[in-house]
Parts: structure tokens; sequence; C-alpha cells
């Protein structure tokens, strides 16, 4: 096959459009160049003039079109056009004959050409080809948003399915860690039995991490946002990213301007380290590592490149490296939860995931570039915002742990978690009261209300009163109630009710929880003097 490279283009044109000519005549394909390339078009042209050379070429690259002639020696256009739609399905095809005749022409159609031309009525070949590479192109354009809105929708429901996972595995971890917590306050534990527990404890530790990097993919874990300067937080983490990397990468950041957005500090940092992890290890053998930010700005009339790109001031946070690359295959898997190309037990599977949920929760979205054997790019969009910097504020001090005598309404309807609660707050001295549900909860209310001093509760049950109806019912008849409310969601996931658990006299914990942690929150709740 003779492949010919025709372009009239400059720096900054178009790009030109790639055109493989099935023609046998030298003079037909002079001729077809010179009609297109003449009316200004930017164009690529590929030749072929057999069946093998245009089944080879079909096969090598994609086109933007296909022209053909009719008639050719020893292969005939019809069956030309049947490779098309075979190799290529998607690429518009053009015949260009001077004895195709009407019939076979409506035949050609039918068949799946894009339109027909007749040599001696060159004077239509240009518009015949404009249009087909613009409907090619929206065509393109439109499967393409198309497929990435299926692989929102697919994101979406498999985050909803992370998030419940997460809940149930919450109480259940919440189990584990406060039991061996109260076996590790017992006297007279040898030295093996501790250690066995403090084990426990440790992996229920990191077991609860691995949840919390399921409800950020799911966008139910809790934000604390901020406005950050993009580029100060990337040159705080430089020093820690470049032992990430190790020697063999080469690690360049490049700023652009001032890129203030509005987000969660650690969560920016946990989507950076997790970026930067996956590229050091698609560089094995070392490569070139670059963290850009840079402002763009998005018009009303721009065309998208994602389904969720909209209009309005953006931050684009890059993160491109010179590793091997991901195949096409499995780029449509890579933020799906325990998805790994690695090696068993070298990844979880849950970094990308976790990025896709945080930039999600921070109403942005994710662009993945990626050729095998030369590298990828990450492109995070994210909101921009004019304010500066504000400092965080500073943490409240640590409150003394102990206990007290004080009566207890403990609701929680897993079994196993009210157990393990109560017989920790009871070795402290506290008074329970528990129920299983908002509705026995009511019930027990009547005999106890006066006594109760403190309601600890789960926020979602199952008998139509949940946590915060609750507490809305207690507290008519005792409007000083004071509040913990617990669940496995963050407080960020419980949607309308947060708010409402951001008053006064209302407290969180999010499952699981040391037991110190909520040692302390009863205390601190117990001790407030409550608000007007």
């Amino acid at each position: 096959m003779v492949m010919l490279s025709n372009q009239i283009a400059t720096e900054g044109a178009a790009k030109p459009s790639r055109i493989l000519c099935l023609e046998d005549n030298l003079n037909d394909r002079e001729l077809l160049e010179l009609t297109l390339l003449g009316e200004g078009m930017v164009c690529e042209f590929a030749y072929a003039q057999t069946q093998q050379e245009f089944e080879s070429a079909l096969g090598q690259a994609a086109f933007d079109l296909i022209i053909s002639d009719f008639t050719l020696p020893a292969y005939s256009g019809m069956s030309a056009l049947a490779t098309a739609r075979k190799l290529q399905a998607e690429t518009p095809f053009i015949f260009v004959s001077g004895t195709i005749g009407e019939d076979r022409a409506i035949e050609s159609l039918k068949n799946g050409a894009t339109d027909y031309v007749l040599k001696d009525r060159r004077d239509r070949l240009v518009s015949a080809v404009q249009r087909a590479l613009r409907e090619g192109r929206e065509r393109a354009e439109r499967k393409k948003l198309e497929e990435q809105l299926r692989q929102a929708q697919k994101m979406e429901a498999i985050g909803q399915l992370a998030g419940g996972v997460a809940h149930d595995f919450n109480n259940l971890l919440a189990v584990i860690q406060g039991n061996a917590e109260l076996a590790l306050l017992g006297t007279g534990l040898d030295g093996r039995t501790r250690e066995f527990l403090t084990q426990i404890t440790g992996a229920s530790a990191r077991a609860a991490n691995l949840t919390r990097q399921l409800l950020a993919f799911g966008r139910k874990h809790a934000m604390r946002p901020e406005t950050l300067n993009l580029n100060s937080l990337i040159g705080n983490l430089t020093k820690m990213l470049t032992r990430i990397i190790g020697e063999d990468v080469r690690l360049e950041c490049q700023y652009n301007g001032q890129p203030f957005v509005q987000a969660d500090a650690g969560m920016m940092e946990q989507v950076i380290l997790n970026l930067v992890v996956n590229a050091r290890d698609a560089m094995p053998q070392g490569g070139q590592l670059v963290i850009a930010t840079k402002l763009i700005d998005i018009g009303e009339t721009a065309v998208p490149s994602h389904p969720e790109a909209r209009a309005g001031e953006f931050i684009c946070l890059s993160v491109s490296d010179t590793g091997t690359g991901i195949t096409p295959e499995n780029l449509t898997h890579i933020f799906e939860p325990f998805f790994t190309t690695k090696e068993v037990g070298k990844g979880t599977g849950l970094g990308l995931a976790t990025v896709y949920g945080i930039v999600k929760q921070h109403e942005g979205w994710v662009e993945v570039e990626s050729r095998v054997g030369t590298g990828t790019t990450f492109e995070i969009f994210l909101p921009a915002t004019r304010s500066p910097a504000v400092a965080p504020p500073t943490a409240p001090p640590e409150t003394k742990r102990r206990g007290g005598t004080e009566r207890i309404f403990l609701v929680e309807d897993d079994e196993a978690v009210r157990l393990m609660t109560r017989r920790t707050l009871e070795s402290l001295g506290y008074q329970i009261v528990e129920a299983a549900s908002g509705r026995k909860a009511l019930t027990l209310w009547q005999a106890h209300a006066m006594e109760i001093d403190l309601l600890l509760t789960d926020i979602v049950m199952p008998d139509g009163i949940d946590g915060r109806r609750l507490a809305e019912l207690l507290r008519e008849e005792k409007p000083s109630l004071k509040v913990i409310f617990v669940s496995g969601y963050s407080l960020g996931a419980i949607g309308k009710d947060a708010e409402f658990l951001k008053r006064r006299n209302n407290y969180f914990l999010q499952k699981p929880y040391p037991a110190h942690v909520l040692i302390e929150a009863i205390r601190h709740c117990l001790d407030q003097v409550p608000a007007a």
C-alpha cells in the first residue's frame, strides 16, 4: 500500500481527516486530492488498489472516511463495502465511480454506503465528503458520550452498593473492635492473649480504613471543605512524594496561576497520593511524573468531552506518567472497586475508586487518556473559587477519659453492637436502658423518661422510626435531652438529616469507633451546658 501524507495545515489548525482511498487509477487519485485540497480541506490520504492492501490498511489504522471505486481489477466495490462494515463499521463510506448505475447505487446505500458520487459530477464530491465527515464526527461523539453516560450510570450503581456494604461492614467492625478493646481492659491476661487481642484491634482498624475508601467511592464520606490553594497543597506533599516514587522516577511540578478550590484537604491529598502511587507502579524501570495545575474556562457553547462537564471556571489537576499505560479493555473498569491489574497482594483495587468518589463528592469529574507503552494522564476538574485560603480551625483539646453514674438510653437495632456498647458503658459505671428499635424505645421511654440523661441512638432503624424522629419525639417531652447519633454511614451520607445532626446538644459518631472515642463523646456531651 502506498501512503501519501498531504496536509495543508499549520500549527494550531484543525486535525487532518484521515481518508482511505481504494482506487487503481493514478489520475483519479490525483484528481481526488486536487478537488478536496483545493477547497481548503485538511486531509491525509492513504491508498490501496487490491483487496489485500485494503484489508491491511483497515486493520492497521482508523480512518475518518473511506472512498472507493466501484469496479476494480479482481475486487468489487460491494465486497470492499462489506469488508469496511465488518472492520470499521462506523467509518463513512462513499463510492466515487463512473459505472455504478442507479440500481447498484441504491443497493449500495441499503448495504451501508454513506453516499455515491459519479466521476463526471466532481462538483458534488466536496459537499458529499464534508457531509460524511461531519456526520461521522457527530456519530463518533454521540457514541462516546453514550458510552461515558453508561459508564457513569454503572459507577453510580456500584457506588450505592459499595456504600451499603461499607455501612453493614462497619457494624460488624464495631462489634469486633469494641469487644477486643473490652477484653484488653480485663485483668489477668497472659502476654500471648494480649498480643492476639492487640492484633485483632489493629486489623479491625485497617479494615475500617478500607470501608472509609468504599464510602469515599460511594460519596458517603464526610467532607470538611475549606478554601485550598492546590499549588501549596502539592508543594507541601513534594518531599513525601519524592520518597514514595524513589530515585528512578523524576518528579516535575508545573504550576499555572493560583488554583483555589473549595475542598477537603485530606481528601485532596489522598487523591494525589493514590494517583502518584499508581504512576510509580506503572514505571518499574523509572520514568517521569508530572503534576500540573491550571485554570480553564469552559464556555457555554463548548462541546463537552465528558458527560459531567459543564460551563464555568474549573481547576484542572493532572498527573501524567511515562509508564506502561492502560489497555483499552481495562480503561473502562479502572474506577470500579476491587478492580486491579496488579499482582495478588500488590493492591486493593480501591485507590482509583477512592479518587473517583472523592472527585464526584467535590462536584468534579475525572478524565483519563492512556496509550500502552507510552503512559497515562489523569485530569481532575474541580470548580474554581476566587476566595483566599483560610486557615483551618484549631482542634479542641482532648477530653479526659472517665465514666459516670448517669442513665443512658441506648437504642440500637443490631444486637451485637448493642451488647458490646452496653458492656463498655456499664464497665464505666453508667446505668443503661436499652431498646432494639424506635418503637420499643417509645414504650420504654414512658417508664424512664425522668431518669434518662442522654440518648445514644443509631440513625438508620427498620421499623419506621429512625434515630432523628425518635429524638424529636422524646424532646417534645424533655427539650433538654442530649443526644449522640451513631451510624455506619458518615455524616455526609445522612442527606437531609445532616443539618439536624449538627445542632447543639446533638453529637455524631461514625462506626466503627474505638471505645475511648465513645467514652469521651459521652462524657463531653453530658458535661455540656444545654443550649437554650
